[in-house]
């Protein structure tokens, strides 16, 4: 593909139109002959630092700030370069999805798309969904390690799925994914915002600020004809549905205070939840096979998105039905040797624990145990929060170590266990603590691991001495009951 036909595409205008463009790249060791390069200011480097290396591996363009440097190829010059990158990108990468929707929040966007593409899949389509897990289809995942992919893996990723012949896309749209414009170009036909608590405020300066990233969905990334999926019962979601309408956009809104799909009643069973629920006048009952307030609401939103993309609110429905379990999200990994389940979820705000507790406490006649612990080099304000969350919900907290990262586990732990009260257990090593809290679960007793859910390592250390050390809290909490 020509550069000048990118670049005209994309609204801007260059020399050297001739020349051949043969891919992108946001990192200069990944710069071939044709390649356009991104050179962005970041919180540990300057990618400007690196054109001239770029340039000398045979980058034919440059997107960089006006004041750049760039010498030997074309200066793509934006006040906002990671945007013109990412505008760029879009015209190269193609063909992409007809159909493709995205879900910001704090909590449950990775429940909400994987429950989108099951949802998709059931009515006959085919369906991929991106984020937390990777990208899933109908017979793989394959890992990308972030909840929002670099705006190079996400389109080159699309253009993958649509030559596979994947038609539905629903992928996760982080607030960092959003603020540096990893999510555009794209047609996005529907948003969902699901909720919003506490969490990434070591990126954001406040939490309108977090806001504010998360509505750019709204603001830029839907398309103006399209529509958006709010979950109308979080103290944010008033706010959200004002970034609805002053876009003009469509609003399809759930939940209890929902207009389109109203949530009427929510009774727990003993492997999930029968819900009443009302739409375009009608009354149904759902038996979802989830257990859970907040996987009722990520099923509904998942509902909500299938159907503003087009699919019949019939199949919607009854699909909910036969949905599975998403992995690391309230998933019941094993049973002790007195009967008392093990779940295993990745909540690591304080909302999230709140919610995952909430969820369990309905199917426990006994004891209600939380095994978690808080992220290094990650927001500490929400540490104390996290302990209080976790012990004002369960009759036994015992706090870990999860992720500690640069910093010292003890002052994670001791951080966590000053919003305790004194009313929680500590022990460090991760294995131990899952151990310890199974061993002591009777048979009316009910086991919480959260905090990594689906990740299947222990990230200690940072920069050139980081490691991974392999630990799946599935895995774990099945060897301990063996």
């Amino acid at each position: 593909m020509k550069l000048g036909a990118i670049l005209e595409a994309a609204g801007f205008a260059g020399e050297n139109g001739d020349a051949n463009v043969t891919g992108f790249a946001i990192d200069h060791r990944k710069v071939a002959p044709g390649t356009i390069f991104g050179a962005f200011p970041g919180t540990r480097f300057n990618g400007e630092d690196f054109i001239a290396d770029a340039v000398k591996a045979g980058a034919v363009a440059v997107v960089a700030r006006p004041g750049a440097k760039v010498e030997g190829a074309v200066h793509v010059a934006d006040v906002e370069p990671r945007r013109a990158f990412a505008a760029l990108a879009a015209r190269f990468f193609q063909p992409v999805p007809e159909t493709v929707v995205a879900v910001t929040g704090t909590n449950g966007k990775t429940s909400t798309v994987e429950m989108t593409r099951q949802i998709w899949r059931m009515a006959g389509h085919s369906a991929a969904s991106i984020g937390t897990l990777g990208v899933t289809t109908a017979d793989e995942s394959v890992s990308t390690g972030l909840t929002t992919p670099d705006i190079v893996t996400f389109l080159s990723n699309m253009t993958g799925l649509a030559r596979e012949g994947v038609t539905h896309v629903a992928y996760e749209a982080s607030s960092h994914g959003l603020s540096q414009y990893r999510n555009e170009g794209l047609r996005v036909g529907a948003g969902a915002f699901t909720n919003l608590s506490r969490d990434h405020l070591d990126y954001h300066a406040t939490m309108d600020d977090y806001f504010a990233a998360k509505m750019r969905l709204f603001d830029h990334v839907v398309e103006e004809s399209g529509t958006a999926v709010v979950w109308m019962d979080d103290e944010w979601s008033g706010r959200a549905v004002e970034h609805v309408r002053a876009r003009g956009l469509r609003l399809l809104s759930v939940g209890e205070q929902g207009t389109d799909i109203r949530l009427l009643a929510r009774t727990p069973t003993q492997l999930g939840q029968t819900l009443e629920i009302a739409f375009e006048g009608q009354a149904r009952k759902i038996n979802l096979p989830l257990i859970g307030a907040y996987q009722a609401a990520n099923a509904l939103v998942s509902a909500g998105l299938a159907i503003a993309s087009g699919t019949d609110a019939a199949k919607v429905f009854d699909a909910l039905g036969r949905l599975q379990p998403v992995r690391g999200r309230l998933e019941r990994a094993a049973i002790n040797r007195a009967g008392a389940p093990v779940y295993v979820d990745y909540a690591h705000t304080p909302d999230a624990i709140e919610a995952a507790i909430a969820a369990l406490r309905p199917h426990t006649s006994g004891r209600l145990i939380t095994v978690f612990g808080a992220g290094g080099d990650r927001d500490g304000g929400k540490r104390p929060e996290m302990g209080r969350a976790a012990c004002a919900g369960s009759d036994l907290v015992i706090v870990t170590d999860d992720n500690p990262r640069g910093e010292d586990p003890a002052d994670i732990r001791r951080a966590v266990m000053a919003g305790c009260d004194g009313k929680a257990r500590e022990i460090g090593d991760r294995r131990a603590a899952i151990a310890a809290a199974i061993a002591e679960a009777g048979r009316e007793d009910i086991v919480l691991v959260a905090g990594k859910g689906h990740e299947q390592g222990q990230i200690v250390g940072r920069g050139d001495a980081v490691r991974i050390l392999p630990f799946d809290d599935v895995q774990v909490a099945r060897e301990c009951t063996t």
